[in-house]
């Protein structure tokens, strides 16, 4: 469904903040704005005010997102469709902004803005478009990088629902660090070859040999 790809507002917002590395880029009007892309609408509303709203937001989304991880697909669903009864949306179709090759209107599922606020517009575009994603996909891709500390959340769209981690960047490192570990964990491990050769033979009374 088209209007799955309304999640990956979600995502970048979620991604502002780094919790186990203590950052948290969400900390200017013109970060908010570039959330919403250049053509949005709803960007010129921004102002301070929408700073701390947008940072309450985040919180509940990435909520959403650990749970999904967890496996408390219930409890990912239950967050969701409270941010859906808080901030609706209002779906239209629209088509004047796109053409076929003939010219004519290439009609698709728009989320119109009637929002009061930048905070409320926004927070129902992240709700509508995890929730279309949730249920066309399921709660399982929705996820958290597995590649601390990271914990970037991400949207699996793999075929075989094999994706841990939010970039190639991380998945290459996770695997790097894996393999030191890996080599460590060989080079601190006794050579125990030589000695039980020895001790088999000083096991091996003369009247056996």
């Amino acid at each position: 469904m088209e209007l799955a790809h309304y999640s990956d507002f979600a995502v970048r917002l979620v991604n502002t903040e780094e919790p186990a590395r203590g950052k948290d880029s969400l900390a200017s009007v013109e970060v908010i704005k570039e959330l919403f892309g250049p053509a949005s609408q709803m960007a010129r509303r921004v102002t301070e005010a929408d700073l701390p709203r947008f940072r309450a937001v985040r919180t509940r989304l990435r909520a959403v997102f650990t749970l999904a991880d967890e496996g408390d697909h219930t409890g990912a669903v239950d967050l969701l469709n409270s941010l859906l009864l808080e901030f609706p949306v209002s779906p239209q179709i629209s088509g004047h902004d796109i053409l076929d090759e003939n010219g004519r209107p290439r009609w698709h599922m728009h989320l119109a803005d009637h929002s009061s606020n930048a905070t409320t517009g926004y927070a129902a575009i992240c709700a509508m478009g995890l929730a279309f994603h949730l249920t066309e996909f399921g709660a399982d891709r929705l996820g958290l990088c597995q590649a601390p500390p990271c914990r970037n959340a991400y949207l699996d769209t793999s075929t075989n629902r094999s994706r841990r981690y939010c970039s190639d960047r991380c998945a290459t490192r996770a695997n790097v660090a894996a393999y030191r570990a890996r080599k460590r964990l060989e080079a601190d491990r006794p050579d125990r070859t030589g000695l039980t050769a020895e001790n088999s033979q000083e096991s091996v009374t003369p009247g056996d040999r």
